[in-house]
């Protein structure tokens, strides 16, 4: 929002929420009906195409968001160090309504301008028209409209909300209050206007010219810098008729320079251009890749998880995941996704932070949750970990967060420089102090694992009474405890005590056992299924981040804003505490001694609700 907003800041179906498309829904029914109907020497494509155009617009749109995440997290050719927080995604989220708007104003105008009825495909006479009028008046008068759009009244009042995002993104560039749009649609519709008023349009100089618009939009405003310089050289007044993302980057920056357009003719002509432009251009040509300190790996989930990551949806990624009917209509799309990560055999990064000194990234492997129950998937899974191992050693990483047994990688590598950090000694740090004050009892339900064989020791030796339900589990984790410890280990099918400890495996008729008001506290990465509405779920082991945790934009999976689970944190504690030992396989680190320092380094447990008040 701007500063002092003015009139018609708000979109006007901003009320509607996510069911704004249903403005433009009536034209798009009708023209798609009509085109159905009439007989084929009638059909107007000219009407029926501004739907399927739109949605390219979105999917073009969408590309250059993905590309230009994927960049900046690399680091190659990074124009910008500074962070984007929460604040700029939600500002930032609705970036499909100036599509809205321009699709509105395209059937309206299609409606009324009997001119605009079936245009051909091409006109020569009306591409160069199209071409002469935006670098004419259209460069021309944009430069002097943004020029006040920078005097301290419109600026308080329009423009100083796309200002807000000093680190740009590609849907940064349509990001303005609604009158604002107004008066860049009457801009970029002299070309077309004309075009249609003369008869010389055409569908190619329309889609076109707006297909320009948005890929000049987008690429002025990725923080990377992308085009190489043997373009000048080739053609050096290219200089004065295309602008580069780090020549618009500094008018993010600096405020009062490069006010251009596309063409930054005008900022030579009226010495608006700012001086260090040239050297910023070419000093992030040479930025190289960033090397970062530690590295989380991570993998997708569900198919419909690729949408949810950074590099997904922005505004998706920017909260837990959760379903969203409307993916259901994007099912060829995901089924397309599924078959590139299943084709596409390496790790890529999703994201990057900052830790105090420390750079943090996060790579994803391609292979979704179903895929490690597969056994002949293991052998592709294992080497792409390892593959990710030896990348990240050569690269110098102090750290590797898995959440996967990393001890069959130190086997085959035993002079591994980086070390490997699964995490469970915080994840077990992190139950124990969920457990409710007081409590004398637990159940240990699901799948043993790691985890749960530490938590059953520590609450046993703490004079804690665990219950299991099943002799066979009974059994495993007797063979675990000292004499003393497992005097507190309890077999009992009946009666089991309020507080559950649950790992991957909890079924439907377990949790039908429990009692009402039952808390259930996960020790397992991935959230049991909630059954019962009488009970409370807990979060899976995380904390929450520090604020000295930086460039944190997106959710990690079901998890709230700026919360990190245990697995992730344990790589930084590692890392930032220069503890020079790995923690995999069956390889414990000092509980006490992690859960200390994750407290020490800012991170906080998250607020225990009471059962009461959960279930009031």
């Amino acid at each position: 929002m701007a500063s002092k907003p003015g009139i018609l800041t708000e979109w006007p179906w901003t009320w509607l929420g996510n069911f704004k498309y249903v403005v433009i829904a009536p034209w798009v029914i009708h023209s798609t009906y009509s085109y159905m109907v009439k007989d084929k020497s009638e059909r107007d494509i000219a009407q029926f195409i501004i739907f399927p155009f739109l949605l390219s617009r979105m999917v073009h749109n969408q590309i250059w968001i993905s590309l230009s995440r994927y960049r900046t997290a690399k680091g190659t050719n990074r124009i910008v160090d500074k962070n984007i927080e929460f604040e700029q995604v939600d500002r930032e989220r609705n970036w499909d309504d100036q599509i809205i708007f321009n699709g509105i104003l395209f059937y309206v105008g299609y409606t009324y301008l009997k001119d605009a009825h079936y245009m051909p495909w091409w006109r020569t006479d009306g591409v160069i028209w199209t071409i002469l009028l935006h670098a004419g008046p259209v460069e021309f008068l944009y430069y002097w409209l943004h020029r006040a759009l920078h005097h301290h009244f419109l600026y308080s009042r329009y423009h100083s909300h796309h200002h807000s995002s000093i680190v740009t993104e590609p849907i940064t560039s349509v990001i303005h209050p609604f009158g604002e749009h107004i008066a860049y649609f009457i801009l970029f519709a002299i070309p077309l206007l004309t075009t249609v008023l003369t008869k010389t349009a055409s569908l190619i100089s329309f889609a076109g010219y707006i297909t320009y618009i948005d890929f000049m939009n987008n690429m002025g405003h990725c923080n990377f810098e992308h085009i190489p310089k043997w373009v000048f050289s080739m053609f050096p007044p290219l200089k004065y008729l295309m602008y580069t993302p780090s020549y618009h980057s500094l008018h993010h920056t600096q405020f009062r320079t490069n006010y251009s357009l596309f063409m930054p003719f005008y900022d030579y002509v009226y010495g608006t251009m700012d001086r260090s432009s040239d050297e910023l251009y070419e000093s992030s040509l040479v930025r190289k890749e960033e090397s970062p300190d530690v590295v989380h790996l991570t993998h997708l989930t569900t198919p419909e998880s690729i949408y949810h990551l950074r590099l997904g949806f922005a505004y998706l990624a920017s909260e837990p995941h959760k379903s969203k009917w409307y993916l259901w209509l994007m099912w060829p799309v995901t089924l397309w996704s599924m078959m590139i990560t299943w084709i596409y055999g390496r790790t890529f990064i999703v994201e990057r932070n900052i830790f105090k000194h420390l750079k943090l990234q996060t790579w994803a492997v391609p292979k979704y949750s179903v895929q490690y129950y597969m056994q002949w998937q293991r052998e592709s899974i294992n080497s792409m970990i390892e593959d990710a191992i030896l990348e990240a050693d050569e690269k110098g990483v102090k750290e590797e967060g898995l959440n996967k047994n990393g001890e069959f990688f130190l086997r085959r590598h035993p002079q591994l420089k980086v070390k490997l950090v699964d995490g469970s000694s915080l994840a077990v740090a992190i139950v124990l102090n969920s457990i409710p004050k007081g409590t004398t009892q637990v159940a240990l339900r699901g799948n043993l694992s790691k985890v749960a064989y530490s938590i059953a020791l520590a609450l046993c030796q703490g004079g804690i009474q665990v219950f299991t339900m099943h002799e066979e589990e009974y059994k495993k984790l007797k063979a675990k405890l000292s004499s003393e410890a497992g005097s507190n280990l309890i077999l009992s099918k009946h009666n089991p005590p309020k507080t559950w400890l649950v790992g991957d495996g909890l079924s439907e008729t377990d949790q039908l056992k429990a009692s009402k008001g039952t808390i259930f506290i996960p020790f397992s990465q991935f959230p049991p299924k909630k059954m019962r509405k009488d009970c409370i779920y807990t979060s899976t082991p995380a904390m929450q981040a520090p604020k000295h945790l930086e460039n944190v934009d997106s959710c990690e999976n079901w998890l709230p804003r700026r919360v990190m689970s245990a697995w992730r944190i344990a790589g930084i504690l590692h890392a930032v505490e220069e503890w020079n030992v790995h923690e995999c396989g069956n390889m414990m680190f000092s509980i006490e001694k992690i859960w200390q320092a994750s407290l020490d380094h800012g991170f906080r447990p998250l607020t225990a609700t009471t059962a009461e008040s959960k279930l009031k």
